[in-house]
């Protein structure tokens, strides 16, 4: 059977044809990412995917959106799309649809990669664990958290509203960053420091900090100068900023009880030699009379290009 695997996020909408079959996905083909700003609602980037395609779509739809997918109307977590539940398929002229919150889709999909698609970040080198629970962290736009539930009577699932929690700061440089963004927020949640956008916080924090004015102003420069290491203050505080999300991943760890944490998004396969030589792996561990057991829980990232698109698929087959 083929159908659409749907990723909807906060920058992106991606879309892909794919076959299932026996429960499980035997392809993914015709994958097309679109710029969610260059549409205004959910039909027009459907429209467009058609086009790319050439051809009818099929008439069935598994869409993972960036938001909890709870009531008749989905506003995205960090896109202004708003999505109808009951007039998806009229609007799309489809039959079947699932709808299943973005980092849910995540869940589905890490059990069943390959050895491959898992780099060790931290913790000991084993397999993930076939009981227990496996978290699911990922920075974006936003901060996504899911879990999954491993047992003999299979795998379940379950999205989280984790990216919401407040931070908690683990030194005076963290306050600082705090005490700048609580002005703007009230309430600091780790999304706003743990995500894309997060890393201008701390880079200001730390200009400031240091008695001088940030020089790059522009999210995207600035990601580009910390990863080429072109500005010694960018880079400063991309090593900071993966020890923040170290600190987040061993508290969401924490409140899972997890028995391993998988890494996950664009971002954070953007960073893997970041991560492996900052603080990540110390913050992550860093949890008083925990460490011991923080120690033993193994941190992989999920290095398949197009997960979200393959757990709507997955959730599509299982289902």
């Amino acid at each position: 059977m083929e159908i659409v695997a749907g990723d909807i996020g906060g920058t992106h909408a991606r879309f892909a044809l794919a076959t299932v079959d026996g429960g499980k996905v035997a392809s993914l083909d015709q994958i097309v990412t679109l710029r969610t700003a260059d549409f205004s609602r959910l039909d027009m980037a459907w429209a467009a995917y058609a086009g790319r395609v050439g051809r009818p779509l099929p008439r069935s739809l598994s869409l993972a959106v960036a938001c909890p997918v709870a009531g008749e109307t989905l506003k995205l977590s960090n896109n202004p799309w708003t999505i109808r539940t009951a007039e998806i398929g009229a609007a799309l002229d489809i039959d079947t649809v699932l709808l299943l919150n973005d980092f849910e889709a995540n869940g589905h999909a890490i059990t069943g990669l390959a050895a491959g698609d898992l780099t060790h970040v931290s913790g000991p080198r084993v397999p993930l664990p076939a009981k227990g629970v496996i978290s699911l962290v990922g920075p974006g736009t936003g901060l996504g958290v899911a879990y999954v539930v491993r047992s003999e009577a299979g795998d379940y699932v379950a999205a989280c509203e984790g990216g919401h929690i407040g931070y908690s700061p683990r030194d005076p440089v963290e306050d600082a960053i705090l005490g700048q963004l609580r002005p703007h927020h009230g309430r600091v949640s780790v999304e706003r420091i743990v995500s894309g956008p997060g890393l201008l916080s701390i880079y200001e924090t730390l200009a400031a900090l240091d008695g001088r004015s940030a020089e790059i102003r522009d999210d995207k420069l600035l990601w580009q100068a910390a990863a080429e290491g072109t500005d010694p203050l960018a880079t400063a505080a991309l090593d900071r900023f993966c020890g923040m999300l170290g600190n987040v991943a061993g508290d969401v760890a924490l409140v899972h009880g997890a028995a391993a944490v998988v890494l996950v998004g664009r971002l954070a396969n953007e960073l893997p030699q970041h991560l492996l030589t900052s603080s990540f792996a110390s913050a992550f561990a860093a949890k008083g009379r925990l460490a011991p057991a923080m120690d033993r829980t193994p941190v992989f990232l999920a290095t398949h290009s197009n997960l979200g698109l393959l757990g709507a698929a997955v959730a599509f087959a299982s289902r």
